[in-house]
């Protein structure tokens, strides 16, 4: 049973030393720090442009779905009706935009371009690596015939 404890210790420990989980866990603390950033352009700045055509608060626009909605001014909750929230809909949803934009052409497009040259350049190297080999066993060729001819032999 020790062994068994043993084995499942060192298989945890092995999980976590392994550099792509310390990567991920940089990359979950940056990506935090980076959704406060986009929250604050989405507050600070897309929900007054967005509230210039209505109210001054995107967080505020809603809808009533039963009835007059009124709500309780100490608490902020609905008392009667049923309120929609689609302004808060609408927040989250421009700020999940804003970030993935940001993500993708400020991280992924670059990366896969840098990748794409890369791979490129990997494939010319090959090819160069190839064009020598083939020119290598040409030579080659030409001198074991030139060595056979000398001797009078048989060419082959």
């Amino acid at each position: 049973m020790s062994e068994k404890k043993v084995g499942v210790l060192e298989g945890f420990k092995a999980f976590l030393l392994r550099g792509n989980v310390i990567d991920l866990a940089v990359a979950v603390v940056i990506g935090a720090a980076f959704t406060q950033i986009v929250n604050s352009v989405v507050k600070g700045v897309i929900s007054p442009l967005v509230g210039a055509f209505g109210t001054k608060d995107l967080e505020s626009y809603s809808s009533c779905l039963k009835g007059p909605c009124i709500t309780d001014p100490k608490t902020g909750e609905a008392v009667e009706g049923i309120p929609i929230l689609w302004g808060s809909v609408l927040s989250a949803t421009l700020s999940f935009l804003i970030t993935a934009a940001v993500v993708y052409f400020l991280m992924v497009l670059p990366m896969a371009k840098y990748l794409a040259r890369r791979a490129a350049m990997q494939a010319a190297k090959e090819g160069v690596q190839e064009t020598l080999e083939v020119s290598e066993l040409e030579v080659l060729k030409e001198i074991r015939d030139a060595l056979v001819s000398q001797r009078g032999g048989p060419t082959g």
